[in-house]
């Protein structure tokens, strides 16, 4: 980095370690990071201090010129001005200037060469340089030496608390976001996923702005044809469980973009969950947390530096961040020709919803915009019945723009490429949470293989209107009675009041999105 491009930053420190290698940044942590270790898998094992997730209520946009017709301001983009963000700024560079040395990452933002982003973070942190050098696309030597100036730029001060004076500050915690700068700072958290997802959340403002539909979701290919299938669906529904398909291409877990060209994928690496993982469970993952991957926040033995998976006094969301070439069906470039299959997934606590069921695009568009799937009892303090949880577009609290504008931008390319569209409900069935049995791995595998062999064309469906659905009632490997909700169930009457009951929230949510009375989101 040149002395030039350090000054246009407001950084003065002398030393500067620049795209270090992961030996590198392990001895740098191994040094500066007093609490790191190393695994007996070979993962860095870091901690991020107070925070262990997002602070989406602490997340700022500025609201300007370039912006303020653009953005979808409220709860998820909290709006302030470009003299407070400029004041964060400033204590970020400032705090930063006394380090005795700052890491630096530049790395690209999306697969697609016509597509991606260059991306700089600064940082102070070995541990969040790595964790940024996985999660980047990482440039050969040649794309570094010509990398030039970024097109955004993560200012990582995470250890330096936001001033609670400073106006529109609700907390010492401050993740704020120029769109017309293309500048993050972050003040006052050292969790890592706070920069995943400020470059998520540029990717989503810029994207639709060029064309892209910019998409939580995860994807494979066909390994023959190269074809692509998204899988979108929020924590718990079986995202990342039913993207690690050994018949299938990986192209990306998480965040993904579709082109004119095809679906790409935005990261370089993955973030999986690390809670309760074993080798059994999830093999591929497992064996990725090995040298050049980073463990958050994981609990270890002293003596052993083995992880105990299963343990969450630090936290539930433990985390481990690795290169999408770890996985060893990884699709290599990350992209691939526009998806044949696009498959909401839902954990419907309720016990109501089809198994299975084939989407008209209007449906489409009316189950994209509420993003469902339903917490259940003991997960959370108080929770005694299931409860619906929403999301526009599977990835509210990443939003920019209006969940309307990623709907149309979804419906035109369902429409040119005749995309086939689907959701699966892989929760229970035969009663809510409680009384019925969950969908077991199998059975949702077997609808999802079904999908990709083109089994399904022709098959019969039955009509849901209440739900806007249309249930596939034959599907290969599974029985004819699962795949009709109501046959599941010992009252009719108690399925019937349940669903209509889940039919109203789906309506009332719809409503809520258009006059911006938003329900809390997940993401």
């Amino acid at each position: 980095m040149t002395a030039f491009s350090l000054a246009q930053n407001h950084i003065t420190v002398k030393d500067i370690r620049r795209n270090l290698s992961p030996a590198r940044l392990y001895r740098e942590a191994l040094v500066v990071e007093h609490d790191s270790v190393i695994s007996d898998m070979g993962a860095l094992i870091a901690f991020s201090g107070e925070k262990t997730g997002r602070s989406p209520a602490d997340k700022r946009l500025i609201k300007d010129e370039a912006s303020e017709n653009d953005v979808w301001w409220g709860p998820v983009n909290i709006p302030i001005g470009k003299e407070v963000f400029d004041t964060n700024l400033e204590r970020a560079t400032d705090y930063l200037n006394t380090r005795p040395c700052l890491y630096v990452i530049d790395g690209f933002a999306g697969w697609d060469p016509l597509s991606r982003l260059k991306i700089r973070v600064i940082c102070s942190r070995p541990y969040h340089a790595l964790f940024m050098h996985n999660m980047l696309i990482r440039p050969t030597e040649d794309q570094l030496s010509s990398f030039g100036e970024p097109d955004f730029v993560i200012f990582n001060a995470g250890q330096f608390p936001a001033n609670r004076h400073t106006r529109g500050m609700t907390s010492k915690t401050s993740v704020d976001i120029c769109l017309e700068s293309r500048q993050m700072v972050v003040l006052g958290t050292e969790y890592a996923g706070e920069m995943k997802k400020g470059v998520f959340t540029l990717m989503n403002y810029f994207g639709p702005k060029n064309g892209i539909l910019t998409m939580h979701c995860s994807a494979t290919a066909d390994p023959i044809t190269g074809q692509s299938s998204l899988l979108f669906g929020l924590s718990g529904t079986g995202k990342t469980t039913l993207s690690a398909d050994p018949t299938r291409q990986l192209i990306g877990d998480d965040e993904h973009g579709w082109d004119d060209r095809g679906v790409f994928n935005i990261e370089g690496g993955c973030y999986a969950k690390a809670i309760y993982l074993s080798k059994e469970r999830e093999p591929d993952i497992f064996q990725a947390l090995r040298f050049g991957a980073v463990l958050e926040n994981v609990v270890y033995d002293p003596e052993t530096h083995h992880v105990d998976f299963d343990d969450s006094t630090i936290t539930q969301n433990t985390r481990g961040a690795y290169p999408i070439d770890f996985i060893p069906n990884a699709r290599i470039p990350c992209l691939a020709g526009h998806p044949t299959d696009v498959i909401f997934l839902t954990c419907d606590a309720f016990g109501v919803l089809p198994p299975l069921s084939r989407l008209t695009n209007e449906q489409a568009m009316f189950h994209f915009m509420n993003g469902y799937t339903a917490k259940v009892a003991g997960t959370e303090m108080g929770v005694k019945e299931p409860q619906a949880t929403f999301s526009p577009c599977f990835g509210g609290p990443f939003l920019v723009w209006h969940p309307r504008k990623y709907a149309s931008l979804l419906a035109e390319k369902l429409a040119r490429h005749g995309s086939r569209v689907w959701m699966i409900n892989t929760g229970w069935s035969g009663g809510p949470y409680g009384v019925g049995k969950r969908i077991s791995l199998d059975l949702t595998r077997a609808m999802v293989r079904a999908i990709h062999e083109g089994k399904l064309e022709g098959a019969p469906t039955k009509d849901y209107p209440q739900f806007h659905l249309s249930a596939v009632i034959k599907c290969p490997g599974v029985s004819d009675a699962l795949l009709q909700p109501e046959k599941t169930w010992a009252s009719e009457a108690a399925f019937n009041e349940n669903a209509q009951k889940l039919a109203e929230l789906f309506d009332e949510n719809i409503k809520s999105i258009e006059t911006g009375k938003i329900r809390a989101m997940e993401g």
